[in-house]
C-alpha cells in the first residue's frame, strides 16, 4: 500500500467504543410547522493524517480559553502544543498541525484550559490504567496489521468462573477463517498477554492481532490457530510477587480448562503456547518456565527476562541446553531499539542460541515502549509458532 492508501485504511480509525466513523453529531432542530426533526453531521476526526506526513489535530471545546494536545509515552513529544481557536473561522474549534512525528503508534493527550481530559473524537484506548486517546502514522511498506480483503477469523467474548481470582472473567478468543465451517478440525492455542495498566482488549484494538494473524494465514506464513486473551491481574494466596500476581493459576486451574472443553483445541503441551507485553512478558516466562509441562513455546515482548533474581532460579532450566530445548520448542524474545536498559536482555538470549538453545531475538529499529514494538514482534513470533507440529 501507498502511504495515502494507508492512511484511509480503516484498522487506523477502529476502537472499542466506535467501530466505524466517531466524528459524527446529531442536530435537533424545529421545521417551520414546529415538528422536531434532526440529522446527523459529520464533523472534523480528532486526528487526521495528512498525505505530506504532518499530523492535524482537532478539538471541540467552544467555552475553553486555551487547548493543548502532548504525546504520552511514546515517539510524539510530550512538551504541549497550543492549539488555536477557530480553524478556517468554525466556532467552537481548535486546531493545530504538527510536523516531524515520527510513524508509529502513539498515545497522546488533550488539556483543555490546562486540565487533561479526552477527545471523543479520537480513538480511545485502555493503558496506564484510564482510558486513553491514540492513533498511528504508519510506516508506507508496513501493513501487516492493516485490513486487507482476506479470509477473516472471528473474536468472540467468552465468560468462565475462575477459582484462583474467586470472580467471573472475560477473555477474548480469536478463531481463525474456516473455524465454524470445519468441525473435523482441532487448533493450537496461543494464550497472549497485555501489559501493565492495560487489558485483554489492548491486543485487540491496539495491537490489531486479529488483522495481523489474518494476514498471516492468507500468505500461509503461520499455522492456523486459537489465540486467548485475558485480563492479566490476578491475586491470591500463590501470588508470587505484588506486582505480578498469578497468572499461571489463573491459566492452569481455570482458563486452560475452559478453552479446551468449549474450543476445538489440541489440548496438549506442543500445542499450546504463552506470550506477552512488558508486565505480561515477565508473566509469560515464569508461567512458562514453572510449567514446562504445559506449554511448549514462550513470547517475550519488551519483558525483563530472568534468569535468576530474588523471585525465581531458572539456572537449572538454562545451564542444561538439552534439557532446555527438550522442554522449550521455541524461545522468541522482541525489545525496541531505544527500550530503556530493564528490556534490553538480548544479550541473555543471544548467549543461549549460541549454545544451541532453541532461541532467538528480534531489536524493533527505533523502537520504544510501545504497540508499534509489540506489533512486530509479534508477528515474527507468529511465524515460527508450532512448527515443530504436524499440521
Amino acid at each position: 500500500m501507498t502511504y495515502e492508501e494507508m492512511i484511509k485504511n480503516q484498522a487506523l480509525s477502529m476502537h472499542a467504543l466506535m467501530f466505524d466513523s466517531v466524528n459524527r453529531r446529531f442536530d435537533i432542530y424545529a421545521d417551520p410547522g414546529e415538528e422536531i426533526r434532526g440529522h446527523y453531521v459529520m464533523v472534523k476526526p480528532g486526528v487526521r493524517l495528512l498525505p505530506n506526513g504532518d499530523v492535524e489535530f482537532n478539538f471541540y471545546a467552544p467555552n475553553a480559553r486555551t487547548v493543548e494536545v502532548a504525546g504520552c509515552g511514546g515517539r510524539m513529544s510530550a512538551e504541549k502544543t497550543a492549539m488555536h481557536r477557530n480553524p478556517e473561522g468554525e466556532e467552537g474549534w481548535w486546531q493545530v498541525v504538527i510536523s516531524g512525528i515520527p510513524e508509529g503508534f502513539h498515545y497522546h493527550q488533550y488539556f483543555v484550559n490546562g486540565v487533561r481530559c479526552l477527545n471523543h473524537l479520537s480513538p480511545i484506548g485502555y493503558g496506564s490504567f484510564e482510558p486513553l486517546n491514540f492513533f498511528e502514522k504508519p510506516k508506507e511498506g508496513e501493513d501487516f496489521y492493516l485490513y486487507k480483503d482476506v479470509e477473516r477469523g472471528t473474536i468472540r467474548t467468552e465468560w468462565y468462573y475462575s477459582n484462583a481470582s474467586k470472580s467471573w472473567r472475560i477473555c477474548y478468543v480469536y478463531t481463525p477463517p474456516g473455524y465454524e465451517t470445519s468441525p473435523e478440525k482441532h487448533y493450537p492455542v496461543l494464550y497472549l498477554q497485555h501489559g501493565g495498566g492495560e487489558d485483554e482488549t489492548g491486543w485487540v484494538w491496539q495491537g490489531k492481532i486479529n488483522n495481523i494473524v489474518d494476514n498471516l494465514l492468507a500468505q500461509k506464513k503461520c499455522r492456523e490457530m486459537l489465540i486467548v486473551m485475558n485480563t492479566g491481574y490476578c491475586f491470591n494466596e500463590n501470588t508470587i510477587h505484588p506486582a505480578l500476581g498469578a497468572l499461571d493459576d489463573l491459566l492452569i486451574r481455570d482458563c486452560i480448562p475452559y478453552i479446551d472443553s468449549h474450543f476445538r483445541t489440541i489440548p496438549d503441551k506442543d500445542h499450546r503456547a504463552l506470550a506477552g507485553l512488558s508486565m505480561g512478558a515477565i508473566q509469560s516466562q515464569m508461567a512458562v518456565f514453572d510449567h514446562t509441562d504445559v506449554f511448549s513455546a514462550l513470547g517475550v515482548l519488551s519483558g525483563t527476562f530472568l534468569i535468576k533474581s530474588v523471585i525465581r532460579d531458572y539456572s537449572w532450566l538454562t545451564d542444561d541446553i538439552d534439557e532446555f530445548n527438550r522442554r522449550i520448542k521455541y524461545l522468541f524474545l522482541s525489545v525496541g531499539e531505544y527500550e530503556p536498559a530493564i528490556f534490553q536482555r538480548t544479550d541473555v538470549v543471544k548467549e543461549l542460541a549460541e549454545r544451541g538453545a532453541n532461541a532467538e531475538y528480534y531489536i524493533c529499529p527505533e523502537g520504544y515502549h510501545e504497540w508499534h514494538v509489540w506489533r512486530h514482534g509479534i508477528y515474527r513470533f507468529l511465524q515460527k509458532l508450532f512448527i515443530w507440529t504436524k499440521e
